[in-house]
């Protein structure tokens, strides 16, 4: 896919590493950010396409009171079983990704450089390329696993044993560290995240 000269980053992370927060200081600092778990959530919404085939396959326990899908109860049952995890992925993914396409050509109009906030961008960097999604830098926000572990308990109000499940559908973020560009620490202070934020945008924009 054609972008012009303009520059894609993608901004990752392992859950409850802080990638939220890396990139909404992106975003106040006035950069274009597409965010692909928004995309995620627009493209399973009531009556779409997408959510009519997860449905077929799924069947209807996973809708709220609404008839909307529950994200975190069918995230409960997909995190522990790989298989389902691949084909919820198989169905949701060419939208995703046609839609993220979409949005990298009409900001690359008018922008040098563009964020995208893409949880698993490392577990899926294939499927970016196959669907001619190419990065020029990919950004990792970094805390050790003991400080993620605890993080994503007192975040999701989880026990351990949930937590690790949700860590472990994942890439380590040790092993995320060698796909890395760049790496932001956040096992520090937001001030201190804040300044390695403001160096790295200094050297590239």
């Amino acid at each position: 896919m054609k972008q012009n000269s303009c520059k894609i980053i993608g901004i990752t992370g392992g859950i409850a590493t802080g990638k939220s927060t890396v990139t909404n200081m992106i975003r106040e600092k006035g950069h274009i950010v597409i965010d692909a778990d928004k995309i995620a959530r627009n493209v399973v919404e009531k009556n779409s396409p997408a959510y009519v085939e997860i449905l077929d396959f799924f069947g209807e326990d996973f809708l709220d009171e609404n008839e909307n899908i529950d994200r975190k109860k069918l995230g409960s049952i997909i995190f522990k079983d790989e298989s389902l995890r691949k084909k919820l992925n198989n169905i949701v993914h060419p939208y995703i990704y046609e839609n993220i396409k979409n949005q990298i050509l009409k900001h690359s109009e008018r922008e040098k450089t563009i964020f995208l906030d893409i949880p698993l961008l490392i577990e899926e960097l294939d499927s970016f390329n196959k669907y001619e999604i190419y990065f020029d830098e990919i950004w990792l926000v970094y805390v050790d696993e003991l400080t993620q572990l605890n993080r994503l308990m007192k975040r999701d109000l989880i026990d351990e044993k949930e937590a690790l499940y949700r860590i472990n559908s994942q890439i380590s973020i040790e092993l995320k560290k060698k796909y890395a560009t760049r790496i932001l620490d956040n096992r520090g202070e937001l001030r201190e995240l804040e300044k390695q934020l403001d160096k790295i945008l200094n050297e590239i924009i």
